[in-house]
């Protein structure tokens, strides 16, 4: 089959590899008919969130459906269309049995203390094979697979894998109260479906912020109140929009791009230069404090601006990925103000079964977040400008072809 394999830092291949096998008894195989490219594969890609292991397929995103399954799952057949919730766990432990489904104590081969288990990941989360393929392995299947009905598309579906249950998760933990004023910091992706979940929340007010204009355009669109970093202080911007009160609830969905002494780290200034043709080559960190800076060791922009701009008493919800090397928080500021913060990695297989029937029912579509979808044999040149952040690359959708269909009926 044809799947997207990290090779080393800065590369990354289209190769053919091997079909994927039952494992486990509790493992399926799906066929993919679409997964994305999620701003946190770039991450992987840089090796900025651990050491990736060559030969791992990257991607956490998929829709599909389901060929084989193990003797333990019970509960799919074959043909059974799904979409594969981007963490995975095991179902049955204590975490798991508590909607805690990425702190899984089981999942992750690493151990207990190893963190969260998720495709196209580096070695401290399995490492498991990813998304952007034709077929994949599901681990507990029974428990990883949400089953999708006939009227939920696959661009809507796709959505569901990880971006729309984060967004909704970080609104989830915001606290968001019917009348609240939320700022949503960050319009990527998540970003966006930060802002859609909180107004399904019933939030008063949605103010949000970035500096990518089509981003700013799309959250406008949403009925969000928007403010341009690059144009006004956002901080004065949002006191000024609430009689200097602040915000009620603020999301954090940006995340490591956020670090001083830049909106993002210099490597974005020569990203021109950073691919060549056949593989894709994404540069290595750099940074203005040298060579051996490491992402995330500096402070958090973004977080200095939400802690100023929440009112007292209020809420901060952290969606936004960091790595464990963050030692920077604004901490006596958020306690003077009696501020409440949360955070963590989504459980995904919490929110997905609650997305689609949402979907299903009409009350939400969010393949309006999409904005392009390419065949998963054009994926490098598909990285390349989603990495460059170009107008129209918001949120990539790839669709693999069945070359094991294709050598079967040749």
């Amino acid at each position: 089959m044809k799947a997207l394999v990290f090779h080393g830092i800065g590369d990354i291949r289209l190769d053919s590899v091997e079909d994927p096998k039952i494992e486990q008894e509790h493992d399926a195989i799906v066929r993919l008919t679409a997964s994305a490219i999620c701003g946190t594969d770039l991450h992987m890609v840089r090796g900025t969130m651990g050491e990736m292991k060559p030969g791992t397929i990257l991607g956490h995103e998929g829709v599909g459906v389901v060929e084989e399954v193990g003797k333990n799952v019970r509960n799919l057949n074959k043909g059974d269309r799904v979409v594969i919730p981007s963490t995975i766990a095991c179902g049955s432990c204590s975490y798991c049995r508590a909607g805690y489904y990425s702190k899984c104590d089981v999942a992750n081969p690493n151990g207990k203390d190893a963190g969260t288990a998720f495709y196209g990941g580096p070695k401290q989360t399995g490492p498991f094979n990813g998304l952007q393929a034709e077929y994949a392995r599901v681990p507990y299947a029974n428990v990883g697979l949400v089953k999708l009905p006939r009227e939920v598309r696959d661009d809507q579906a796709i959505m569901v894998s990880d971006i729309f249950p984060t967004g909704y998760f970080g609104a989830d933990m915001a606290d968001i109260h019917a009348g609240s004023t939320v700022a949503v910091f960050g319009c990527g992706p998540v970003g966006q479906f930060a802002i859609a979940s909180a107004m399904l929340m019933d939030a008063g007010r949605v103010i949000a912020i970035d500096h990518q204009q089509s981003r700013l355009d799309m959250a406008r669109d949403q009925g969000a109140e928007v403010i341009n970093f690059d144009e006004e202080d956002p901080v004065k911007a949002i006191k000024e929009l609430t009689l200097g009160i602040g915000v009620d609830r603020a999301i954090d969905a940006v995340g490591v791009d956020a670090e001083h002494p830049q909106h993002g780290p210099a490597h974005q200034k020569s990203k021109d230069q950073a691919f060549s043709n056949e593989v894709q080559q994404v540069a290595p960190e750099q940074h203005p404090q040298g060579e051996n800076w490491i992402p995330g060791s500096g402070p958090s922009q973004v977080l200095e601006w939400i802690v100023q701009s929440v009112a007292k008493a209020g809420t901060i919800s952290i969606i936004g990925v960091y790595p464990e090397a963050m030692k920077t928080f604004p901490i006596g500021a958020a306690m003077s103000k009696n501020l409440t913060v949360r955070m963590g990695d989504c459980n995904h297989r919490k929110y997905a079964p609650k997305l689609v029937e949402m979907i299903r029912a009409g009350v939400t579509d969010p393949s309006r977040i999409l904005t392009k979808i390419e065949p998963l044999t054009s994926a490098l040149d598909a990285y390349k400008a989603f990495d460059l952040r170009k107008p129209g690359w918001l949120k990539v959708e790839l669709r693999p072809t069945d070359s094991k269909a294709a050598r079967q009926s040749a």
